[in-house]
């Protein structure tokens, strides 16, 4: 009996912090995220911001904090904090932040992801990839320098990325002895600079990242400062607090079907909230249904907003595949195959005016061209006049699509607001865009998304034509079928049709109108093959209400 006693003990213990561990993680589960990125002009401490505040947090493990020790004395002096986030050989060896480093901390209040991101020019692009889930910015600015040029592009780009928080962190004021004059210059300068921007909320911070002045913990040296710490700011800012207000906005990843008895469509929350009753509009079909019930994970929910992912089963059988976006039917969003966008060029190769790119909208795919209108210079802030763009070059650009997209400003939404480009030919990433205005808006109204149909009494007509199309880059899709149902499936898929039909005489080109009608325009039966390519390619997108079949 005696050695009973000590295992009861010890079974205890383990129960108890088996409940221990339970309660922790629960409660991390309920705490808010935010996402921040760093950014500013070469040099102004980025990574040891970064550093310090994981160390001053107590978010470093002993054996990181030994191998970015200069001495083995383990004092908060002796630590080169930049490389607690600098990664990379190369960003070691020359003391700069190269790639985008990603790191991750909690408080006792909030978790936090960390974006920090390179200062010098030629890796601005990468900044835009830090920078573009964050919430919040933090612009560094050297005490002793000001705002210079990149320092200014960067909150150019939080700007034009929709942050609408960002901190102005004054560093290393140690350097100019906590003068309170030099931070209210910098104050002043940076408050005229947000108003330029547009920025809503601007806070200016006096810093110093490598002794840890007013980072996690106020500062003595900074007695004429009555602001918050930076880190207590990051911890009170609201998060995506104008989300789950905004319209209702769901991009369908996936049509979930694992019986006959089951057709959910699966995706990500834009924005917005739902629940089981609402009335809801699918774009671009413009049909319309109930919600029947939210699917989770976790089981049905009673309602479910942004940034959710769910499942949607609605009252209604409707057509509805992956890139089309469902949506509240008095808040439908624009569906348009040409608007003006802000354009972040990525790639060392030059815009091209004539190409034509791949532009990757939500989860579809369409064909794009672009035209530009101007450049920003940096400097000044002033549009200049742009043939092309170049690498870490900032415009504006004119976009027109092979079919319709359902987009708001992005100003309004970050997820139906934004597009990637992407090269064709090599598959690169390489701009980024930001959707300012529908140039042209198009019906919600039943359409063909852009599909054109040609009927060809000839084999060899038909494999000319699908051997020129594929060449240009276009979807093509040939069939004997001539039922009518098959035919409408594949013009909403937005592809170009090669019927063979040997039983007809007339080349007829065939479309779907605005109410979903089949629609014909006859073509001579002496027309060549480039005369053929070229009304196809004027059709496709288009349609027409000429004679109903």
């Amino acid at each position: 009996m005696s050695h009973e006693l000590p295992v009861i003990d010890d079974i205890r213990e383990i129960v108890e912090e088996r409940f221990d561990i339970e309660d922790f993680l629960a409660a991390e589960q309920q705490k808010d995220l935010l996402r921040f990125t760093t950014a500013g002009s070469v040099d102004d401490g980025k990574s040891t911001l970064i550093g310090r505040l994981l160390y001053d947090s107590r978010s470093v493990y002993e054996d990181q904090i030994k191998a970015v020790t200069r001495s083995h004395s383990g004092e908060a002096s002796s630590i080169d904090f930049a490389q607690l986030t600098d990664g990379l050989r190369a960003e070691r060896e020359q003391g700069i932040t190269i790639d985008v480093a990603y790191r991750f901390f909690a408080t006792p209040k909030r978790k936090f992801i960390i974006a920090d991101t390179p200062g010098h020019e030629q890796y601005t692009r990468n900044m835009v990839t830090g920078a573009s889930t964050a919430e919040l910015a933090i612009v560094l600015v050297d005490a002793r320098k000001g705002i210079l040029t990149q320092s200014r592009r960067h909150a150019f780009i939080a700007s034009l990325l929709g942050i609408r928080h960002v901190v102005a962190a004054i560093n290393k004021m140690d350097l100019v002895d906590f003068s309170e004059e030099i931070f209210a210059q910098h104050q002043r300068d940076l408050l005229a600079l947000a108003d330029k921007l547009d920025i809503p909320d601007l806070l200016c911070i006096p810093i110093s990242a490598l002794d840890g002045d007013n980072v996690v913990t106020p500062s003595e040296r900074t007695p004429w400062y009555y602001g918050p710490t930076l880190l207590e700011h990051l911890e009170s800012v609201p998060i995506a607090e104008h989300l789950p207000k905004a319209p209702f906005r769901l991009p369908v990843q996936r049509v979930i079907r694992p019986h006959q008895h089951f057709r959910g469509f699966a995706g990500q929350i834009a924005s917005g909230t739902i629940k089981p009753g609402d009335t809801i509009i699918a774009l671009p079909s413009g049909q319309t249904s109930r919600v029947q019930a939210i699917h989770t994970f976790d089981g049905e929910l009673e309602s479910a907003f942004a940034p959710q992912s769910i499942t949607l089963t609605l009252e209604d059988e409707i057509d509805i595949s992956r890139g089309d976006l469902i949506a509240h039917q008095p808040d439908a969003p624009t569906a348009t195959a040409d608007f003006e966008a802000s354009l972040v060029w990525l790639h060392a190769e030059p815009f091209a005016a004539n190409k034509t790119y791949l532009l990757k909208h939500a989860s579809q795919v369409v064909k794009a061209q672009l035209e530009t209108t101007h450049r920003l210079d940096i400097e000044t802030l002033e549009p200049q006049h742009a043939q092309s763009f170049v690498l870490n070059e900032i415009g504006e650009a004119r976009v027109q699509t092979s079919r319709p997209l359902i987009v708001d400003t992005y100003r309004d939404n970050r997820t139906t607001g934004s597009f990637i480009l992407i090269d064709p030919a090599n598959n690169a990433t390489v701009g980024s865009g930001m959707v300012r205005r529908a140039t042209h808006e198009v019906s919600k109204q039943p359409t063909s998304n852009g599909g054109v149909l040609l009927t060809l009494p000839h084999a060899e007509l038909t494999a000319g034509l699908e051997e020129s199309l594929l060449a240009s880059g276009e979807d093509v899709v040939i069939t004997g079928v001539q039922k009518p149902e098959v035919w409408r499936a594949l013009l909403h898929a937005g592809l170009i049709v090669l019927v063979h039909a040997p039983n007809t005489v007339q080349i007829e080109i065939v479309t779907l109108n605005r109410q979903d009608e089949f629609t014909k325009r006859p073509l001579s039966s002496q027309i060549d093959n480039e005369t053929i390519l070229r009304e196809l390619k004027l059709e496709k997108g288009t349609g027409h209400d000429d004679d109903k079949l």
